[in-house]
């Protein structure tokens, strides 16, 4: 199996509008991302642009077996990836807008948990309501929805944009401790409560 750096550093050179990162994830930034993850029940938890997989592991750790762990990884090569790693893991080759018909087809109506390694950044305006409005659509009225953004980027344009969104988006929007052993550093945001009108409103 290849080296995870090696492979999704290729990835990166290959799409780096898609891939959005040098490097994999690191496991303090996946543990951080993969709080509400609940470690009692059955949850829908659903992973959008896994890349090689350390949020993943993370999630199936906290899973134990249970519930149902969707990922959406539009890259074949890291959908691969992730297959081998990961026998348990439900990996579909979509496009994250598309989570809402995508988990009606596999009749479940909603998730518990939403977890993202999309890289907000890089998107224009207009995709990233697109897809903030497919998470809406997809998640629980109770649900959590978890993300990150790098440090570096944060006083950027469409960085700010999307933090606006989510404040937008969601009745409570926490932000975690900055990772700074991760590359490049990242904090986390964790998102609850969708305000459904603001998000049919956006776009």
């Amino acid at each position: 199996m290849a080296n995870e750096s090696t492979l999704f550093l290729g990835e990166f050179f290959r799409s780096p509008t898609v891939v959005g990162a040098i490097a994999p994830s690191s496991r303090r930034l996946s543990s951080a991302v993969a709080v509400p993850v609940p470690e009692r029940g059955d949850p829908v938890v659903v992973e959008l642009g896994p890349g090689t997989g350390p949020f993943t592991a993370e999630i199936q750790r906290r899973l134990g077996g249970r519930g149902r762990h969707i990922a959406l990884e539009i890259n074949p090569r890291l959908a691969d990836h992730l297959r081998a790693r990961h026998p348990g893991l439900e990996v579909l080759v979509e496009d994250a807008a598309r989570l809402p018909s995508l988990l009606a087809d596999r009749g479940l109506t909603k998730a518990d948990v939403i977890v993202s390694g999309l890289p907000w950044a890089a998107f224009s305006p207009s995709k990233q309501a697109v897809l903030l409005r497919a998470v809406v659509d997809s998640l629980g009225t109770h649900g959590a929805f978890t993300t990150f953004s790098y440090v570096h980027a944060r006083m950027l344009g469409p960085a700010v944009r999307f933090r606006r969104s989510l404040a937008r988006t969601f009745e409570e929007v926490v932000p975690g401790r900055t990772v700074w052993r991760n590359l490049p550093p990242a904090f986390v945001f964790h998102a609850r409560r969708p305000r459904m009108s603001q998000a049919q409103g956006q776009g």
